[in-house]
């Protein structure tokens, strides 16, 4: 891997080089990315279960004896003349009755990982964005070299057209239509998307006017270097997204990242 990248304008081109950081020398760890990912995603989960007497709060007993009567033995709602009369209930797989195993509230559901762990995982993510070979594997579609490093100009965009301009003048617009050609909606008069491909991430420092204008693009995810996470860079786990880092969070790579394996 070469040690300088080159730093893109807004209009794709050159205005210098710089030093990439340690940490994309980093080792491709896909196993350990993988295990990362799975903690990190559990943290997101919220813990549920059922009231213990749900579906039990009802009069059914079986007979008395329950053998003799010439029906099945399961428990019946009591009472004359009641529409839940005779009916089955308080047990599994009758109407309004109880879960067979329902889910606990007590159930450990989040996950935990070690710290060096997590850092390793990162950077090795890190790494694998800087791989074109398996940036291509994973789907996306570029013609740039990677990785796509670009000046802070870009957090100085307010419009959606522009940033469409400038991830075409990167080399990332191929990848744009792959995600449009992905993304289903529920029906032509329901805008809510059903399924939608992942894009290109941006990588700033801030972020904090483009935020508004990423969220109407579909693919296109948005992240501050300080809160890198394997969750941005490896969806569903699977390293080498397409990513395009500003200048300044490449420079803060080396101070919110830990170097390991370096």
């Amino acid at each position: 891997m070469e040690t300088q990248v080159r730093i893109l304008d807004l209009e794709g081109k050159e205005t210098e080089s710089l030093d990439l950081p340690p940490v994309f020398k980093t080792p491709i760890r896909e196993d350990l990315i993988n295990r990362v990912y799975l903690a990190l995603e559990s943290h997101g989960r919220s813990p549920q279960g059922r009231d213990p007497l749900a579906g039990e709060r009802t009069t059914a007993e079986s007979g008395h004896p329950p053998t003799g009567r010439g029906i099945a033995r399961i428990p019946r709602v009591k009472g004359e003349r009641y529409s839940k009369s005779g009916m089955a209930g308080a047990v599994a797989s009758t109407v309004h009755g109880r879960l067979p195993h329902p889910p606990r509230s007590e159930k450990v559901i989040r996950k935990k990982v070690n710290k060096k762990e997590r850092q390793l995982a990162l950077a090795s993510a890190i790494a694998a964005t800087a791989d074109s070979e398996l940036v291509a594997e994973r789907g996306h579609k570029f013609n740039a070299k990677l990785p796509i490093v670009v000046t802070g100009e870009i957090e100085n965009i307010v419009k959606v057209r522009d940033l469409k301009k400038f991830l075409q003048t990167v080399g990332a617009d191929r990848d744009m239509e792959r995600v449009a050609r992905r993304t289903k909606k529920l029906s032509s008069n329901i805008s809510k998307l059903r399924r939608s491909g992942i894009g290109p991430l941006l990588v700033v420092a801030d972020g904090s006017k483009l935020s508004d204008i990423v969220k109407s693009m579909e693919g296109v995810s948005l992240a501050k270097s300080a809160d890198l996470s394997v969750l941005d860079l490896a969806p569903g786990s699977s390293p080498g997204r397409l990513t395009i880092w500003t200048k300044e969070a490449l420079s803060s790579l080396t101070k919110n990242v830990q170097n390991i394996g370096a």
